[in-house]
């Protein structure tokens, strides 16, 4: 039975649901029963860290955990188990548009009030918040691109090339320094943080692991590929303004030549990715799969869910001076920041 070595530490459970899975990881317990997540709170700590864990053995694991578990038939039923009451929520929590067209128009258009996470860090965010949004946003933007790149198997034609286009751009054109997981790293290391995968786990909100579960739930499910076309036009969309506000408050809080390059590369990236993703993968899989689009709708307003949950969550943490992790980073200053 091979052991995976390089992962990283199974986290600290948060619950009875997530207790149950790592336990069982180990070889140490009998995984939840099926009622145990039916009741569970769908965006509670408890439900998201198990469906996370139970989704990180498709991407790099965890040290110590037997690789083969990822098809382990009892996890599966599980993470079904766990996904079942994740959809439930997110299908009675949106609000749908009327159609695709109506969707991606509403990304199109700035929020009037600008009252949201990127504009608060570009007009008044801290060090300490920056430090917390780049840890809390370390769960996905470590492994930037991977959960969408499962969707490519999936898509044909013009859907699938510009998929693939778009993907490729995100791991460096082939260049491994311009990787985007890589140039996140260096943001973070500009930051004073610890750039290991998987370190900020334990301390990442709910909120947060729901964004990262929603791609994968979507990437890892052949019926749900128009859902992750839909996210990922949603982030692809929604990127160049908000990374271009990031930029500007790492630039006012001097956080660094890499912390600023990571958003800045992002905004021409994403402004081209944007044109591709509406008129090649959207377009290109509607015209092969038309029934397709009330998934890509759900796709789109169930982006909107998580992501203004873990707004909300976040901006009321700093906007009441406390931190918005669960284990609040050390309060010193990165030495780059010192001079």
């Amino acid at each position: 039975m091979d052991h995976d070595r390089e992962g990283p530490l199974l986290p600290t459970a948060r619950g009875p649901l997530s207790a149950a899975v790592t336990e069982y990881l180990l070889g140490a317990g009998p995984l939840p029963r099926p009622e145990t997540a039916a009741a569970a709170s769908p965006y509670g700590d408890d439900l998201q860290l198990a469906l996370y864990v139970c989704y990180e053995l498709h991407y790099r694991g965890f040290a110590g955990v037997p690789a083969d578990h990822e098809w382990d038939p009892g996890l599966l039923r599980t993470r079904a188990a766990l996904e079942h009451r994740f959809l439930s929520a997110l299908r009675a929590g949106t609000r749908a548009h009327a159609d695709v067209e109506d969707a991606v128009a509403g990304l199109l258009v700035e929020p009037a009030d600008g009252t949201g996470v990127t504009h608060f860090l570009r007009d008044e965010g801290e060090l300490w918040q920056l430090r917390e949004y780049a840890a809390q946003r370390s769960l996905y933007h470590l492994k930037e691109a991977d959960p969408h790149a499962w969707v490519l198997p999936r898509l044909r034609g013009r859907a699938k090339a510009g998929m693939a286009a778009v993907e490729f751009d995100e791991y460096g054109g082939g260049r491994a320094d311009r990787v985007h997981a890589r140039l996140f790293a260096g943001l973070m290391t500009d930051l004073g943080l610890d750039t290991t995968y998987g370190r900020y786990l334990d301390a990442a909100s709910a909120e947060a692991l729901a964004t990262v579960n929603l791609m994968s739930l979507f990437g890892l499910h052949r019926r749900l590929r128009g859902a992750l076309v839909g996210h990922f036009a949603s982030v692809e969309i929604t990127s160049s303004p908000g990374s271009r506000r990031l930029a500007e408050a790492m630039r006012r809080t001097g956080a660094g030549p890499a912390a600023e390059h990571f958003y800045d590369e992002h905004v021409e990236a994403d402004a081209v990715h944007e044109q591709v993703v509406r008129h090649e993968v959207i377009g290109g899989l509607l015209e092969e799969e038309p029934h397709l689009a009330p998934d890509v709708v759900f796709g789109i307003d169930a982006t909107t869910v998580v992501e203004d949950r873990l707004a909300a969550r976040l901006l009321a943490d700093w906007r009441a001076g406390r931190s918005s992790l669960r284990t609040p980073l050390p309060a010193e200053v990165p030495a780059a920041h010192t001079s």
